[in-house]
């Protein structure tokens, strides 16, 4: 399984995501969108989902807190209780023994981050 994780601002509009998920998608067939559990219902994350075509996974705060990711972003850390909510977000959601593809990647207006993992089954 592969999987975009999100991490963004309130602020992030749909032109901030599909920009983040663009610099971190190579040549991966994504197969599902995740983020922090209680920003599943950001208005312009659904819609990339739909527009996707992907099932988008919220990720529980402790499952962020345990993944071991490759960014140490101060702000994440202390507001979330990770390095980066993409990376975890993306780590989780894909399962046992997944790895980031890379590190997270940043929208050109600084509002998003996405992160590519690829993993075992969920």
């Amino acid at each position: 399984m592969i999987v975009a994780g999100f991490g963004f601002s309130t602020a992030a509009t749909a032109a901030s995501l599909r920009d983040a998920f663009d610099a971190a998608v190579t040549d991966q067939r994504v197969s599902a969108l995740a983020t922090a559990e209680d920003k599943t219902g950001h208005p312009p994350l659904v819609a990339l989902a739909q527009e996707l075509g992907l099932p988008l996974r919220g990720v529980e705060a402790e499952a962020l807190a345990a993944a071991e990711t490759l960014t140490d972003s101060r702000r994440s850390t202390s507001e979330r209780g990770t390095g980066s909510v993409a990376e975890a977000a993306a780590l989780a959601a894909a399962g046992p023994d997944a790895r980031l593809a890379a590190p997270r990647k940043i929208s050109t207006d600084r509002l998003a981050t996405c992160a590519v993992a690829i993993g075992g089954q969920t």
